[in-house]
C-alpha cells in the first residue's frame, strides 16, 4: 500500500500542498501531480463522478506519487469505503453534525480496533489480495486519512467531544456552507465565520488532530498563523477560467487596436 504523502508531511510538522479538481477528466489530476502538488481533492458531493471516473483520477494521481482526497456523498457505508478500496488516500465526509454522526463515520471507515469497516481485500488498496491481510488492516488505519468536515454551526457545541474521538485525522472547516448556516451566505467578513474558523483550528490542535480548510494566496499565511496545517487552494476550473479570460482580454485589446488603426487610416 502506497504511503500517504499528506500524512507523512503533517506528522513531520510540514504543510502539504493541495488543490481542488472539479473536472471529471483525470488529466487534470495528472497535470497537478506532474507539477508537484502533494494532494488533489476530488468531489463526489457536488461533482458527477461515477466510479470509473473516480478510479481514473486515483490512478492518475498515484502515477505521480500524489495523494488524492475524495469528498464523498452523504450516504451509506459503501459510499465511504469504495473510494478507499479504489485506493484513494483519504476521504472527507461533509456536514458532520454531531458526536454521534462522527462516531458513525469512524465506525464505518476504520478497521478493528478503531471501527467496524466492512472487509474485502480484493481491491486496489489491498493489492488485489496480494497484501497480507493483517498488514492491510494495519496500513489502512495508519496510511489512509479520514477527514470530518465542519461546515455548519450546529456541531460547534460538541466540537471538543468530536475532536477527542479516536479514529479520524482531521477537522476541515468549510466557510461556504457555514455562511449559509448562520444566515449570511457569502458574507466572508461576518465575525461568526472568523470565530468558527479559529475554533476549529484550535480545537483540532488541542486534541492532536490536524486542521484543514480552503484558502487563497491572499489569506494562506493568515490561515497558517491560526494553526491550519492543511489548506486546499484554488481549483482547475478557476485556473482555466482565469487563463481564458486573459486570452479574451488579449483578443479584445488587439481588436480594439485594429479598429482604432482602421478608423485613423480613413481620416
Amino acid at each position: 500500500m502506497r504511503r500517504s504523502k499528506v500524512l507523512q508531511k503533517l506528522r513531520a510538522g510540514q504543510r502539504p500542498s493541495c488543490t481542488k479538481i472539479n473536472l471529471l477528466d483525470a488529466r487534470s489530476s495528472e497535470i497537478a501531480g506532474i507539477t508537484g502538488m502533494d494532494c488533489v481533492w476530488v468531489d463526489q458531493e457536488h461533482v458527477g463522478h461515477d466510479w470509473s471516473s473516480l478510479a481514473a483520477n486515483i490512478w492518475a494521481s498515484k502515477a505521480h506519487d500524489t495523494d488524492i482526497l475524495v469528498r464523498v456523498s452523504r450516504g451509506g457505508y459503501s459510499d465511504y469505503i469504495k473510494p478507499l478500496e479504489l485506493d484513494a488516500t483519504g476521504i472527507m465526509v461533509p456536514h458532520v453534525m454531531s458526536v454521534a454522526d462522527a462516531q458513525k463515520v469512524i465506525k464505518m471507515t476504520r478497521f478493528h480496533p478503531l471501527g467496524r469497516r466492512a472487509m474485502d481485500g480484493g481491491n486496489n488498496d489491498a493489492a488485489y489480495t496480494n497484501l497480507d491481510f493483517n498488514e492491510y488492516i494495519k496500513l489502512a488505519n495508519r496510511e489512509r486519512f479520514i477527514v470530518l468536515q465542519i461546515e455548519d454551526p450546529e456541531p460547534l457545541a460538541e466540537l471538543d467531544e468530536i475532536a477527542a474521538l479516536e479514529g479520524f485525522d482531521m477537522l476541515f472547516f468549510g466557510p461556504g456552507d457555514f455562511s449559509q448556516g448562520i444566515g449570511a451566505p457569502g458574507d466572508w467578513t461576518n465575525p461568526r465565520i472568523q470565530e468558527a474558523r479559529i475554533q476549529v483550528a484550535e480545537t483540532a490542535r488541542k486534541h492532536g488532530k490536524f486542521a484543514g480548510t480552503v484558502g487563497s494566496p491572499a489569506n494562506l499565511q493568515e490561515l497558517y498563523g491560526m494553526g491550519y496545517q492543511f489548506v486546499s487552494m484554488g481549483a482547475d476550473v478557476v485556473g482555466l477560467s482565469n487563463y481564458f479570460k486573459g486570452l479574451i482580454n488579449v483578443f479584445n485589446d488587439s481588436t480594439e487596436e485594429k479598429v482604432s488603426s482602421s478608423y485613423l487610416e480613413k481620416q
